[in-house]
């Protein structure tokens, strides 16, 4: 939550900053960044409620947690960025049509230059949090930032090209391209967002590291089927079906299944393993 609020401070400032360089330059291109920045701003607020609402715990309505909410914080910050697109390239083939000169550039470039510093720190940490914490939010703020950083550097070089050259056409081309950019990454979080809301399984690694444990227990008398495996948010669902000899007892199959879930959850913290016990003989009766 604390690196979400830092994002929504980060956001506000590269906001301001972009749109100052913006109005003082007169460039669309820079424009077009301060746009992004907006929906940094909007979309690290969403992130705030998301992680709120997914951090509470499960309850009567949601008796597996509120993992999703996270999801649908994806999808949101996605749809903002095609809506930033969509105005971008719309202002963009204005100015294309009628380039105008810039004013003030190196002010302009000196603010542009110290948001996407800030944009670069802040987006980096967010990544790593959220890789740690396993939180599709703030990956995707992450990402979020750090391409506001790869859209920035365009901007400022095309803004430097101009200034050099008096080249005023490539200040909208440069923002077309920017918005371009801005689609195929609001396409990308809205695509994983969806992936996500339909239960998608686990990650491959996270899929190895269960069945090395499940390897353990498997041998001529215990057969452990291929583990059924699904993500909602930071939250990890693993379903098992075990079959062992039908002359055992009941507390002997419930202590297996008991080291089972125990090792499983040690080897990915905070999982939820749900077992299913079944006789040996049960895979050869006819059905």
């Amino acid at each position: 939550m604390r690196c979400m609020l830092l994002s929504v401070a980060t956001a506000l400032t590269t906001m301001a900053l972009k749109a100052g360089a913006a109005w003082i330059t007169g460039s669309v291109g820079l424009l077009s960044d301060a746009l992004e920045s907006a929906v940094n701003l909007v979309a690290a607020v969403v992130g705030v409620f998301a992680l709120r609402a997914a951090a509470r715990p499960p309850d009567e309505n949601h008796e597996f947690g509120h993992g999703k909410a996270e999801y649908l914080s994806a999808a949101v910050e996605g749809a903002m960025i095609f809506a930033a697109a969509g105005a971008i390239v719309w202002t963009s083939v204005q100015r294309l049509m009628a380039p105008e000169p810039l004013t003030e550039v190196g002010v302009g470039l000196f603010l542009s230059a110290g948001s996407s510093i800030l944009n670069l720190a802040v987006g980096l940490m967010l990544l790593r949090v959220g890789h740690r914490h396993r939180s599709i939010t703030l990956v995707a703020d992450g990402k979020h930032l750090l391409t506001d950083v790869w859209t920035s550097v365009g901007v400022l070089a095309g803004i430097g090209l101009v200034a050099l050259f008096g080249w005023n056409v490539l200040d909208p081309i440069v923002a077309l391209l920017v918005g371009v950019n801005i689609l195929r990454i609001g396409y990308g979080l809205v695509h994983e967002s969806v992936i996500g809301l339909l239960d998608a399984a686990l990650p491959d690694d996270d899929v190895a590291q269960v069945q090395q444990v499940l390897d353990r227990y498997r041998d001529g008398s215990v057969t452990i089927l291929a583990p059924r495996t699904r993500a909602s948010g930071r939250q990890r669902f693993v379903y098992l079906t075990v079959r062992v000899p039908g002359d055992w007892t009941v507390q002997a199959g419930h202590d297996l299944l008991d080291r089972v879930e125990a090792d499983v959850r040690s080897a990915l913290p905070g999982t939820w393993v749900f077992t299913h016990l079944e006789p040996t003989d049960e895979a050869a009766r006819p059905r």
